[in-house]
């Protein structure tokens, strides 16, 4: 069984915020990104804050999502120390993969997957660089009837919430741990991967890739978004 897409998710982080809805619209229309990743702070689980859902609604409308999924998806990356009570607002501002922290979830991740949902958007699950992929395997199996399976897992090669930190390659271990033993999952990793560091989370298995200022602060953000799609997918098959 092949692993899923390759999928290159541009943290709209890095871009100009006095310009957003422009940025977002380039960046997938003209510049070839497939989703938009969206940073959420809320100064608890991490110290920044950034976004919250009425930007995210404001800016919905400049980005079409394509029903295959394949272009304009609002991977919503939820560093928040309560995921659930923000979901309702980002269900209604357009968010289509609503992503939590585990860590911020620890003993309602099984309900909260459910309750994503029954909005009818996909769930992601996010871990820390300090926990074990395995804390997560319960809710893959996902054996207890009724209970449903996270759409994708996020692998953070940095510590959330900081920006200028180092990729940790370590971290691809939880990769190559997942991608053997759940081999049609989408994986993400997020935090320094550049075009020095893409091949490291290519070469672990992961198929969706967040990028910031690799992508937004290039001088060819197209050549960039190419480069790190070809890392990926020579290594799908």
């Amino acid at each position: 069984m092949p692993p899923r897409r390759a999928i290159i998710a541009p943290s709209i982080l890095a871009s100009d915020f006095g310009n957003l809805r422009h940025e977002c619209r380039r960046i997938v229309q003209d510049e070839g990104a497939d989703w938009l990743h969206i940073d959420v702070m809320d100064g608890h689980f991490v110290d920044n804050i950034t976004i919250g859902a009425p930007v995210v609604t404001c800016i919905r409308d400049a980005v079409d999502r394509a029903p295959d999924w394949s272009k304009g998806v609002f991977d919503c990356h939820m560093m928040v120390a309560n995921p659930q009570r923000w979901l309702k607002d980002f269900a209604k501002a357009g968010c289509d993969l609503y992503c939590f922290h585990y860590e911020a979830a620890v003993t309602t991740a099984k309900g909260l997957i459910k309750e994503i949902h029954s909005y009818g958007l996909r769930a992601g699950v996010a871990i820390n660089p300090d926990t074990d992929v395995t804390d997560i395997e319960s809710l893959l199996k996902a054996e207890e009837i009724g209970d449903e399976k996270p759409d994708m897992v996020l692998i953070m090669a940095v510590e959330p919430g900081y920006g200028g930190q180092e990729f940790k390659v370590e971290c691809m271990d939880k990769v190559r741990y997942l991608r053997k033993h759940h081999p049609l999952l989408d994986i993400e990793v997020d935090g320094g991967v550049n075009l020095r560091t893409i091949d490291a989370a290519a070469e672990a298995g992961a198929n969706v890739i967040v990028a910031g200022t690799a992508v937004f602060g290039a001088e060819d953000p197209c050549d960039v978004i190419s480069k790190l799609r070809e890392a990926v997918e020579k290594r799908l098959n």
